[in-house]
């Protein structure tokens, strides 16, 4: 199993380096920045990160073609895979909370199915051109610069079976993302089968004092909730329902952290993303999680 950071971009500059050398140090595999509407551009605390680490592996978690044009999606991957020697994997969703910007989702598959073609040419040197229902390139269009790599690796987050079939096909990584649930791993794993990863990323908070540590946990993953509370098919919610939050968080000590770790494992997890905020502070849970969690994980 591999373990990786999710940080929210809202941080000012010398923080994501601070907290980037200490995952690095620490010996997580990833670290993740998130993209979510009306944060930083995933792409400036990537780039700082890129140039303070020299091991481990960065992306956006994640980018969506609905605000960013396919072309850009491979300019900033290349960007940022030539910043860091190699070491970039872009992250794709459909995206969420954009009916704030008048944003019609018409046929998201469709969108992301497009944009990875799309990226893929780019990145591949391929100019023969591209028509598709959502996007276009014209023929003999192409980057004008040479890319690190000509394929960089590719999660896509989703909770839905269509759009993980999609992702079994063309991905290295299917996220689910604000999930704690094995039982859902266990689903996704009966969906996609064993070639593909499954990446699992929550809500995170550890401290000694675990209900302290769950109490800022349901605090804030209310922000996330009506997102993605209903699209877990194996909690059978319906409308009114109380909403089990100890499925969507990790939070508690050290030991528990570590444990619920451990049956996402189990149930098929090959990554786990401790995501924001990580502790009651960011730097006391990334330190945590690095002094306390991962060795008892890694032992």
């Amino acid at each position: 199993m591999e373990l990786s950071l999710g940080l929210q971009s809202d941080k000012r500059p010398e923080e994501y380096v601070a907290l980037a050398r200490k995952a690095e140090d620490a010996g997580f595999d990833v670290l993740s920045v998130y993209h979510d509407l009306l944060y930083q551009p995933a792409i400036a605390p990537l780039l700082l990160i890129a140039r303070e680490t020299g091991r481990i592996r960065l992306g956006p978690a994640a980018l969506n073609p609905f605000t960013l044009h396919p072309v850009e999606i491979a300019g900033q991957i290349a960007a940022l895979d030539l910043a860091s020697s190699g070491r970039a994997y872009l992250g794709l969703v459909r995206g969420a909370w954009l009916d704030r910007l008048g944003l019609e989702e018409r046929r998201p598959l469709t969108a992301l199915r497009e944009a990875v073609e799309i990226v893929r040419r780019l990145l591949a040197g391929d100019r023969s051109g591209f028509a598709g229902e959502r996007f276009h390139l014209a023929p003999d269009t192409g980057l004008m610069y040479e890319p690190h790599r000509a394929r960089v690796p590719l999660l896509i987050g989703t909770w839905g079976q269509r759009t993980a079939a999609f992702a079994a096909e063309v991905a290295d990584e299917i996220k689910l993302g604000g999930c704690a649930n094995p039982d859902m791993v266990r689903l996704m794993r009966e969906w996609v089968g064993d070639e593909v990863g499954v990446v699992v990323g929550a809500v995170t908070v550890v401290d000694d004092d675990g209900d302290a540590a769950r109490r800022r946990a349901r605090a804030e993953v209310e922000l996330y909730l009506p997102v993605v509370a209903h699209r877990d098919p194996t909690l059978g919610l319906c409308a009114g329902d109380e909403l089990p939050v100890d499925k969507f968080v990790l939070a508690g000590t050290p030991e528990e952290v570590a444990e619920r770790a451990r049956s996402l494992q189990a149930a098929g997890a090959s990554r786990v993303e401790f995501g924001t905020p990580q502790g009651l502070t960011t730097a006391g849970g990334v330190d945590l999680l690095a002094r306390r969690v991962l060795p008892l994980l890694r032992g």
